[in-house]
């Protein structure tokens, strides 16, 4: 099916802006980096899971949906995103929240994502550590439809075929610039976490004709293990759009350095990156997914991976709200009563 042809509901403010970091570039020794800002995209605070979101619940319409699921850690920027997708429409709106171990103790358990989630209208399930939140999803979408409901299930992060297509998009939104300002990027620089922004990307760079290298910065797994998930979600993407996979191994590019102990757990680079792109640019990122990206990409203008002439531009994935429930991660003095 041609790209254009596929059910896709108005979620998103889009397209999104893409603005140059003359600041931070300074800093890291270029003047050619820019950030798609994708935290900019609206819907509940924003973040890349609206793309996704405008062909999984057009998807879901279709179905006669009256009721959506996901899963994913408590502080879940996919979560929030869905709850509030679904008050826009209408929805009711079933949250499988899992606990995320090494996370702060305090306000991470009720600020930031959580909260919003709430003011959505949405019913949170908290599921005990050891639980697999995936079970416990379909178990729930079983039990509401034995009542009379039309559930619908969303993968972690929004991430499958279908979701997928809003990062295709979100390629077209890229060439699009590159036509207008008559510049190309060398680098696209995201982080890669359940891999559908990723595969998303890859698909759309083929179909739009984007040269640029698309690189992924782990938040949760190794390299080699984030490269298969981002293979086997990109080549039925690649299938749908009617596209050949022949040489997509070789495209992909995961790196796992900056993952740190685990999964949502700060790390000093982390915390460092967070901070300096907050103070050049008033720029805030989070801290369990760009955060961890920038960090990477400092390291890789400082060890010569990337040349001040490159091209490059960073995907900024949203996922502030979740900085308020990290306050005693970030800043030493926030420990002290």
């Amino acid at each position: 099916m041609a790209f254009s042809k596929i059910p896709k509901i108005s979620l998103a403010q889009a397209p999104t802006p893409i603005d140059h970091l003359p600041r931070l570039g300074e800093l890291l020794g270029t003047r050619n980096l820019w950030v798609k800002r994708d935290d900019c995209t609206g819907l509940g605070l924003g973040g890349n899971k609206t793309r996704k979101l405008e062909y999984l619940l057009a998807e879901a319409l279709e179905t006669g949906a009256d009721t959506v699921l996901t899963v994913g850690g408590l502080q879940s920027n996919h979560a929030r995103q869905t709850a509030a997708a679904a008050a826009r429409l209408g929805l009711n709106c079933e949250l499988i929240l899992e606990p995320v171990a090494g996370t702060p103790k305090s306000l991470y358990q009720h600020s930031g994502n959580v909260l919003l989630n709430r003011l959505f209208g949405a019913t949170l399930t908290l599921a005990k550590p050891g639980q697999d939140g995936i079970e416990l999803m379909h178990q729930r979408a079983a039990a509401l439809a034995g009542e009379g409901y039309t559930p619908y299930c969303i993968p972690v992060g929004g991430s499958n075929t279908t979701g997928a297509l809003g990062y295709v998009q979100c390629a077209r939104e890229i060439a699009d610039w590159q036509y207008q300002q008559d510049t190309e990027f060398d680098h696209i620089i995201l982080a890669t976490g359940s891999a559908g922004t990723q595969a998303g990307l890859l698909a759309g760079a083929a179909l739009f004709d984007l040269s640029a290298q698309v690189r992924g910065f782990c938040v949760s797994r190794t390299s080699e293990d984030q490269a298969n998930l981002v293979l086997n979600l990109t080549r039925p993407v690649f299938d749908r759009l009617g596209l050949s996979h022949a040489t997509l191994a070789e495209r992909i590019q995961t790196d796992g350095r900056y993952v740190g102990p685990g999964y949502g757990i700060a790390t000093e680079g982390m915390i460092h990156a967070v901070r300096v792109t907050a103070e050049t640019e008033g720029l805030l990122l989070d801290p369990v997914y760009t955060g961890k990206a920038m960090h990477g990409l400092f390291d890789s203008y400082q060890n010569g991976t990337y040349r001040p002439n490159d091209k490059v531009l960073f995907i900024h994935t949203g996922g502030a709200p979740a900085l308020f429930g990290y306050e005693t991660a970030l800043f030493e003095d926030a420990k002290t009563p």
